[in-house]
């Protein structure tokens, strides 16, 4: 009787649906185990650590281990129930291709987690901030989804090299074709890892162009002028062109010079006392460091003076400039001091000269005051 049962009970272990159903079932138990196991072990170690990113990772990895175990499960089950060729490999397919979209996205998010953490290492990590973080997040995407690509067409017994090589003439046509959009993209790679400015800087291209960076693109780059009109600057263009980021330096502080002329015969000391009571006088400018005077030079028509004062910020130059000149030319009127211009007296020949007798052996005389 115990051997008649035993050979029933073998006869139905061979039995395909039976098999199938035991890796099913096999499978799922495993899972659990390995979840029970493997990832609460290390979640017991991960609350030793003092950062939260082991924590991070494991969550995001509880899942795809505990899928995958079961998906190699039903393919051994798939494998059990000898299916038709055909219905066999379609099966297999599905079953790879669900694997490897568990794991794309899995990599996807820890990447992610992995890069916004370096990112806050500022001190350490000098090649990835917050502006750099999208390049290498977008990098990073690029890889894993082509990865993912290969091997979902290796699962379905797709040729790869056919599929480079196509993609590979169609891409340097594609090349050829987008040269120039081609050439802004490398060029705000460069603006990216080499950071002449960011979003906010007031910068001062060679080509006249200034203002108030806005938004920095793959392809382009946008600044706001003084007078509130935005203008787009190709990448390519950009890359190549010489910047000058008046927000750049250890602060956001900037000189602005006023240059003054004094006629000769001025009390030197007295010019300065009045222009730096002027400088001083301006609420643009700032208050530290203080404002300084100059002597340049002794020019052709009168002392060279120049103020040097400093403003919060660029944005304030057009206006500071403005309130310095008019406090300067207030405060030397009042104090006495000329301001020299040119002057020039002409003589008029006579009459008879300019009928052909010969001039006046006085020169005409050339004044300057």
């Amino acid at each position: 009787m115990g051997e008649s049962v035993q050979a029933l009970l073998l006869e139905v272990l061979r039995l395909p649906y039976v098999q199938a159903l035991l890796w099913g079932v096999g499978s799922v138990l495993a899972a659990k185990l390995m979840d029970l196991l493997v990832t609460r072990s290390l979640r017991r170690l991960a609350r030793h650590t003092r950062t939260t990113l082991d924590d991070q990772i494991i969550d995001v990895l509880h899942s795809p281990v505990f899928l995958s175990v079961v998906l190699v499960g039903l393919a051994f089950a798939a494998e059990a129930l000898a299916l038709p060729e055909t219905l066999g490999f379609v099966v297999q397919g599905a079953l790879k291709t669900l694997a490897i979209l568990l794991w794309t996205g899995a990599l996807l998010r820890i990447t992610g987690i992995l890069l916004e953490r370096l990112s806050r290492l500022a001190d350490r990590v000098r090649w990835l901030d917050a502006r750099t973080l999208p390049l290498f997040s977008n990098t990073a995407k690029v890889a894993i989804v082509g990865l993912a690509a290969y091997f979902l067409m290796l699962s379905w017994n797709i040729e790869v090299t056919a599929w480079l090589a196509s993609a590979g003439i169609v891409g340097l046509a594609l090349g050829l074709a987008a040269r120039d959009t081609l050439a802004n993209l490398f060029g705000g790679l460069a603006i990216l890892v080499d950071a002449p400015y960011k979003v906010g800087d007031f910068i001062l291209l060679d080509t006249g162009e200034r203002g108030r960076v806005t938004k920095i693109g793959l392809r382009s780059t946008r600044i706001l002028t003084r007078d509130d009109i935005e203008i787009t600057i190709p990448n390519a263009q950009i890359a190549n062109a010489k910047i000058v980021n008046e927000s750049g330096g250890p602060w956001q502080k900037e000189r602005v010079r006023v240059t003054v002329s004094v006629a000769y015969g001025s009390n030197i000391d007295r010019v300065r006392e009045v222009l730096l009571g002027a400088a001083r006088s301006v609420a643009e400018v700032s208050r530290e460091p203080e404002p300084r005077v100059r002597f340049r030079e002794m020019g052709e028509s009168g002392l060279i003076f120049q103020v040097l004062a400093w403003i919060d910020e660029p944005v304030l130059r057009g206006r500071a400039v403005d309130a310095l000149n008019t406090a300067i030319y207030n405060r030397l009127r009042e104090a006495g001091i000329e301001i020299p211009f040119p002057q020039r007296v002409v003589h008029l020949r006579p009459e008879a000269e300019a009928e052909g007798e010969p001039p006046s052996s006085s020169p005409p005389e050339r004044t300057t005051g």
